[in-house]
């Protein structure tokens, strides 16, 4: 294992931590940091799908309401792993759902009525644009030469670009 300093973006103060992944400080900081933008995004898109799937109606009410909730518990399901790679990077992770607010770059949406189709449509949108954030990162593992998380990152790729395909189908292309 290798000591040091690091220097986190979640409080700015410097502490020295051990790095049982032996990335240095530089790629500690970087892909921390990019795991944690993720983890709100995951946190945010979890959040909207669910709403999405307490709000639904209509005729195809059932079929909807499952897929967002298959979808909901697939997207929580990877926040866990992201936030414990960042502590195995020997970096912190998100502290408050405020903390992820602030950090989010998938938008809210709190609207009081949303037509079921526009729901599936922004949330095809979201997982794109997730799938996005999800290259950016795996882009920057990669440069660290950190392929454990880059693996993770694979994953999630995959799982989004399935829901945005489900999604994009449901809707009809």
């Amino acid at each position: 294992m290798m000591d040091i300093n690091v220097t986190t973006s979640l409080g700015g103060e410097l502490a020295t931590v051990r790095t049982p992944a032996g990335l240095g400080p530089t790629a500690v900081r970087e892909i921390s940091a990019s795991l944690n933008f993720l983890l709100a995004d995951m946190f945010a898109l979890f959040f909207k799908t669910k709403n999405f799937h307490w709000h639904m109606t209509g005729p195809h009410f059932r079929d909807y309401h499952l897929l967002l909730d298959e979808q909901s518990a697939q997207i929580f399901a990877a926040t866990d792993p992201a936030a414990e790679r960042v502590r195995k990077l020997g970096g912190t992770t998100l502290r408050s759902m405020v903390h992820a607010s602030r950090l989010q770059r998938t938008p809210n949406n709190e609207e009081d009525a949303v037509t079921p189709l526009d729901m599936l449509a922004e949330l095809l949108d979201d997982n794109q644009q997730l799938v996005a954030g999800l290259r950016e990162a795996h882009d920057l593992c990669d440069r660290h030469g950190d392929f454990a998380s880059a693996s993770l990152i694979e994953n999630w790729i995959d799982e989004a670009e399935e829901r945005a395909w489900y999604l994009a189908e449901t809707i009809g292309g």
